[in-house]
């Protein structure tokens, strides 16, 4: 006998159109996808492709056209706790400390439901998490950049959500930085087992921390295009995977994907 697991986030023949001065145009057309829970998907493609009006979609914070997006079978049609977004602007309060900005929210969402001292425990837990505890009585105008994202993963992850949604959250950062937040964030995934939803522009950070990547095809009317599995056992180590197999011909799948469209651009 087979037992089938229903899908714990679904996204089914979605289609989203904007309308401006009696023009309208269709950027997503018939989206659909099942992801797991504890699942790391990234979803890639060139500007333009609705990657982040999709990603605002299973937020709530955009409603769907036609279609449904479905979280434990119930629709997502308005912003919720249990879907936490960290977008590539930090989005932290600037009069704020470090220690205020994650507990603010730890307060919206557990304001009834833990003491005053379990929500100051909370909350340093969740700076330690991200290695910012040292940091929690800066502003953000004194801390780095990196370590201000750190502050907006922290952020997210204590309103304990059921899903983190991602936007591009490494996008701005240098290198170095951005190497060290991708590290922290798997490391992260591993310890907490959360759903995780990423946009991103970089095929190496997509294949590092993915257990699957959805390739979008050119906008409007962007459809997903191929939804490649990343079949690297974890933990992953980013120097031992340069030379591996499965991490080159993954990589080689996707940029050969983006290749192709980028070719249809120009030949428009």
């Amino acid at each position: 006998m087979t037992v089938t697991t229903k899908p714990f986030l679904q996204i089914q023949g979605v289609h989203k159109t904007f309308s401006r001065g009696g023009t309208e145009t269709e950027v997503l057309h018939d989206i659909g996808l099942d992801i797991a829970e504890g699942e790391f998907v990234s979803i890639i493609g060139h500007s333009g492709c609705g990657k982040s009006t999709l990603l605002n979609l299973i937020a709530g914070l955009t409603r769907v056209t036609t279609g449904a997006v479905l979280l434990e079978d119930r629709e997502v049609n308005e912003p919720g706790p249990e879907r936490a977004v960290v977008f590539q602007n930090h989005s932290l309060l600037p009069w704020l400390t470090v220690y205020e900005n994650v507990h603010i929210a730890v307060n919206k969402v557990f304001g009834k439901k833990k003491s005053r001292a379990e929500r100051h425990d909370w909350t340093l837990h969740n700076l330690d998490l991200v290695q910012m505890g040292h940091a929690k009585d800066k502003r953000p105008a004194e801390i780095s950049g990196g370590m201000k994202q750190r502050v907006g993963i922290a952020r997210a992850l204590a309103m304990e959500p059921k899903v983190l949604l991602m936007d591009e959250p490494f996008g701005a950062l240098d290198a170095l930085t951005r190497a060290h937040l991708q590290d922290s964030v798997m490391q992260i995934h591993a310890r907490l087992g959360n759903t995780a939803i990423m946009i991103t522009h970089d095929v190496d950070e997509a294949v590092l921390l993915s257990d699957r990547i959805v390739m979008m095809t050119n906008g409007p009317s962007a459809r997903i295009g191929d939804v490649l599995d990343v079949e690297l056992p974890r933990p992953r180590k980013r120097l031992e995977l340069v030379a591996d197999a499965r991490y080159i011909q993954a990589r080689e799948a996707v940029l050969k994907f983006l290749y192709e469209r980028h070719r249809f651009v120009e030949a428009a």
